[in-house]
């Protein structure tokens, strides 16, 4: 699997499998007890592998596994690495809030021009929401570049639950 330099914050992957959605699953929910080095749960045809929380830091990635019956002897398994819930939920919520006050200047500059008045301050401020948009940008990949290694830990299990090569 690659993680490339590709512009993508959370990695996607797909792979079929020559067995029954059922037996992946139970396969990966019976790691649930026989190990300790991730913590496997279940919802469905949805499985979250995660890291443990005594050994997470802010970055740490969780692997989400969605199993999809193709026929009764083959599915496709999609997976998708990401920040937690928590830590994602924040980071839309900052570039969500970048977006607005960047509108929000832009219309703030356009009356002012309209009405013949300086609108340098808040060109000004439309531009630092840019760079604060690079900064939560390349924070993003700062961040995807420091739960590499536990992405790679996380798909190594996943490959080994599943007996890939």
């Amino acid at each position: 699997m690659s993680l490339g330099e590709e512009i993508v914050l959370r990695p996607r992957f797909q792979l079929e499998l020559s067995e029954a959605s059922e037996t992946v699953l139970d396969r990966l929910e019976a790691t649930k007890n026989s190990q300790k080095a991730f913590v496997v749960s279940r919802v469905d045809q949805h499985v979250f592998i995660r890291i443990p929380k005594a050994k997470q830091h802010f970055w740490s990635p969780q692997l989400h596994v969605e199993v999809d019956e193709i026929d009764a002897h083959s599915c496709l398994l999609h997976g998708l690495f990401g920040p937690s819930p928590t830590v994602w939920t924040f980071f839309m919520f900052l570039h969500f809030l970048v977006a607005c006050l960047f509108i929000g200047f832009g219309v703030w500059a356009y009356t002012n021009a309209t009405l013949g008045n300086s609108y340098a301050i808040q060109v000004a401020l439309m531009f630092f929401m840019v760079m604060i948009w690079f900064v939560l940008y390349f924070g993003g990949r700062w961040g995807k570049a420091t739960g590499k290694p536990e992405m790679l830990a996380l798909y190594g299990f996943l490959k080994e639950t599943l007996l890939l090569k």
